[in-house]
């Protein structure tokens, strides 16, 4: 039995060295040469989207490094200034509860994809969670909360201790006023909204006085901007990862698209906001703009939860939704 034993502990010994020769091994290929560039961009992008798991960069680079890689696979196509007066939404839909609605699977063999189409873009309407900023609520319930048809999570949240969701991020205006959190509203901005007569507005780098003469009556700060004017902005295709993602868009005869991604599992690793962008471009978007993904991911239709968010206690708690009343 001893003699066993002996080999035995000699084969985990020779297993344990055999494993940690080739992980060291792996590290070093894909961080440090160049013959894996592209996985190492990949991994680079998606840990340091992510607020969990940015140590699968920070432990093996330099900030330095990390911001090259970064900065090199964030190519965005510079396009004219957004024309506002090329989107008509002046026509009267006047439809109630999933009439003029529909949800279309827009998945690949790599994620899983939902798009909701609202033909009624006075509908939709950017909203807090009812009990912010005390506590988040699940997109689900916030749809509920509201008496709306379906809707999306959309701003970033300062998550605290236990995950309550509270506080939303960023620029923020519901009902045409500015939300009182701790934003600096003397920054410039990536940002969405909807103007009084319910275009999308997407802008990449606008003040609060530039807003203030747009007469919005919501918007939010996320981003970056996707679709201007029809022509795409990203032009990588391992920009800002693979993850989850949450993008909201609008055609030029007012259409409104949400679209989630669903990702970080094993039937469906995410996508890259190109692969995003190219599915609102193949369904008419004429502007769109990418909201808070990762693991806020979600969509609520009819009373349903739509796709498979990637947290495992299920839907996350968030402080703010685009609804379809």
């Amino acid at each position: 039995m001893k003699k066993f034993l002996k080999k035995l502990g000699k084969v985990l010994g020779v297993l344990v060295f055999e494993l940690v020769y080739i992980l060291g091994l792996g590290i070093y290929l894909i961080y440090y040469t160049e013959m894996f560039t592209t996985t190492r961009d990949m991994i680079v992008t998606t840990s340091m989207t992510t607020m969990t798991h940015q140590y699968f960069a920070t432990w093996f680079l330099s900030d330095e490094k990390i911001n090259e890689i970064l900065e090199a696979n964030r190519r965005i196509n510079q396009t004219e200034e957004q024309s506002l007066e090329d989107v008509d939404t002046t026509e009267s839909k006047n439809q109630k509860g999933t009439e003029g609605i529909e949800v279309v699977d827009v998945s690949t063999d790599t994620f899983k994809a939902y798009l909701m189409i609202i033909d009624d873009p006075s509908r939709v309407d950017l909203v807090v969670g009812p009990n912010v900023p005390t506590v988040g609520s699940t997109t689900s319930q916030i749809v509920e909360a509201y008496d709306a048809v379906g809707g999306i999570n959309a701003g970033g949240l300062a998550n605290d201790t236990y995950g309550t969701g509270a506080m939303p991020t960023g620029l923020l205006m519901v009902a045409g006023e500015y939300f009182d959190n701790e934003f600096d509203y003397g920054q410039s901005v990536s940002m969405c909204g909807f103007t009084q007569d319910n275009k999308l507005y997407v802008s990449d780098n606008i003040t609060k006085s530039e807003i203030d003469q747009l007469n919005l009556r919501c918007a939010i700060s996320f981003g970056p901007v996707l679709i201007v004017n029809g022509q795409p902005r990203i032009s990588s295709g391992t920009g800002w990862g693979v993850n989850p993602r949450t993008c909201i868009g609008q055609r030029q005869d007012g259409t409104v698209l949400f679209l989630v991604i669903d990702g970080r599992q094993t039937d469906t690793l995410g996508a890259t906001l190109k692969n995003a962008q190219d599915i609102l471009l193949n369904y008419g978007a004429y502007n769109a703009f990418n909201l808070d993904g990762g693991a806020s991911t979600t969509m609520v239709f009819d009373g349903a939860l739509v796709n498979s968010p990637s947290d495992f206690a299920g839907e996350r708690y968030v402080p703010t939704a685009f609804i379809v009343k």
